[in-house]
């Protein structure tokens, strides 16, 4: 399976479809690819992927709701041999900020699987606001701490900023790097939990820690409000924490964050996708990350599609105009 981890990817946590559900799965897809206009980020074609999705092969159904409602120790799903171009895919794009528009069959796939789960969203100040998102390495950034670099990607939830942070993050690979090196990272707190002092845990359950947005995400005078980096119930919580971007606000705070991470880093397995492979990750129990990799920049380097869902979109209704799938980072 391709798995390097300190522990081992548990059972539930893995699927992999059979010739006739990749069968069945491609003929959807096939189907929302023709749907006019053609286009991801319309509404129409939303629509007719959010319809597709109540059609998948029941297997893939019942593992996806039973995903949703408890993600297990791992917190995270990985589905294989999803439908991708027999011809392979077109050159890796290698622009900052790349993102898939038009519709294909691989799109699609990552598309009528995650609208299965709940609701793709996008943020209008993050790669244009579109709901399929390129992970792609671009020359002249490989020391960035985002999905551009290639260097060792921090642990992080994604867009931990933010109230609004996606449930769950998919990434679906459609080619890996030359040397079959890089891979996705993932550590869940059910797992690092165990490893922490009952101090520790209580410090970090503490408004203590600031996490920073990004300057792409223009949000105004907003002053970051102290938080806790665990929250909710004492034996299994959530956990918000970017690596890159969450500081403590006092030394006590500090070594636990430290010791965190210590934990995190000791949870943690690295997950070598091959194209058709699709995780998901649920951000609200589960950090994930990337190892290095040396990209060439030949039009045959590493290439993930991502995308965001919301279980409960009415929660963001304010930011989102005409009740779409864009949120702002305004009410609008």
């Amino acid at each position: 399976m391709s798995v390097d981890a300190q522990g081992t990817l548990s059972d539930r946590s893995l699927l992999r479809l059979d010739d006739e559900e990749n069968a069945a799965l491609a003929a959807l897809a096939t189907e929302l690819c023709g749907t006019a206009p053609h286009l991801i980020d319309s509404a129409e074609w939303v629509a007719a992927a959010r319809r597709l999705s109540c059609a998948l092969p029941p297997r893939l159904s019942r593992t996806l709701r039973e995903f949703t409602h408890d993600s297990g120790p791992d917190g995270m799903l990985l589905l294989r041999n999803l439908p991708v171009d027999p011809e392979g895919p077109p050159a890796t794009p290698m622009v900052f900020g790349s993102v898939q528009r038009a519709s294909t069959v691989p799109a699609s796939a990552l598309m009528l699987v995650a609208m299965a789960m709940g609701e793709v969203i996008a943020y209008d100040k993050e790669k244009h606001g579109a709901l399929v998102q390129n992970v792609v390495p671009v020359p002249g950034m490989e020391e960035y701490q985002g999905n551009a670099g290639s260097t060792r990607l921090n642990m992080h939830t994604e867009n931990a900023f933010h109230e609004f942070r996606p449930d769950f993050v998919g990434l679906m690979c459609l080619r890996n790097d030359h040397d079959n090196v890089a891979g996705l990272r993932t550590s869940s707190i059910r797992n690092a939990l165990p490893l922490l002092s009952e101090p520790i845990r209580a410090i970090l359950h503490e408004p203590r820690f600031v996490t920073t947005a990004p300057a792409s995400f223009d949000l105004g005078d907003r002053l970051e409000e102290p938080h806790g980096v665990l929250s909710g119930a004492a034996e299994d919580p959530d956990l918000k924490v970017d690596f890159s971007s969450t500081t403590p606000i006092d030394d006590e705070a500090a070594g636990a964050l430290a010791r965190l991470r210590d934990a995190i880093d000791e949870a943690a397995y690295t997950l070598i996708l091959s194209p058709g492979d699709l995780a998901f990750v649920d951000n609200r129990v589960t950090l994930h990350g990337r190892n290095s990799f040396q990209p060439r920049y030949d039009g045959a380097d590493r290439w993930l599609q991502r995308v965001f869902v919301h279980l409960d979109l009415r929660r963001s209704r304010a930011l989102r105009g005409a009740n779409g799938q864009v949120l702002s980072s305004t009410p609008v």
